[in-house]
């Protein structure tokens, strides 16, 4: 049993299909989610992390917003299409 009072990292996004809205979803997710959803198209990591403000030019910067959009991938928030690229589901 855990005695840290802090969320488990792994529940800090939570499933689509266990969610009735992104409101579940902590504020960093829903502000990318937004972004995306915001997009008139599929988008890349580096167009969100200019949104975000987030130094582009460095690679470094945008591996952690990578791995965020990946996990609203694998959540079901978003679709990460072949190329690498996101796009909102419906």
């Amino acid at each position: 049993m855990r005695n840290d009072p802090r969320p488990s990292p792994d529940l800090l996004s939570q499933d689509r299909s266990d969610a009735a809205d992104e409101g579940v979803l902590p504020g960093d997710y829903r502000k990318t989610l937004a972004i995306v959803r915001e997009a008139d198209g599929p988008v890349q990591v580096r167009a969100v992390g200019e949104r975000l403000g987030l130094d582009a030019s460095v690679r470094g910067k945008l591996e952690p917003l990578r791995a965020k959009l990946a996990k609203l991938d694998d959540r079901g928030w978003l679709h990460k299409r072949g190329d690498g690229w996101f796009t909102a589901r419906p």
